[in-house]
């Protein structure tokens, strides 16, 4: 059930180490959907949808997967804005 939505941002060396699939792949075995892009400041954007369990789930493997290039994270939770049916990768 999505009941929750997080809109996320990480800095650090986030960009070229493959943060974005890798949250895409963490994402769709927490059950949680979503995209992630990169910015242009060097930063990564990420909205995710799922269930608080599924959301701290993700959010902590994505931490021990790629917790090593994470210098900041600022992760905020706001209200669904639109259902999203995957998790995705934007360009």
């Amino acid at each position: 059930m999505k009941d929750r939505q997080i809109h996320a941002f990480f800095s650090g060396k986030v960009q070229g180490v493959g943060f974005r699939f890798t949250s895409q792949l963490l994402a769709r075995q927490a059950g949680v959907t979503g995209w992630v892009q990169n910015l242009d400041d060097g930063r990564v954007e990420l909205i995710a949808q799922a269930g608080a369990a599924a959301l701290e789930r993700f959010l902590s493997e994505l931490d021990a997967v790629m917790g090593r290039h994470i210098r900041t994270r600022d992760i905020e939770a706001e209200p669904i804005s639109q259902c999203f049916s995957d998790f995705t990768v934007r360009y």
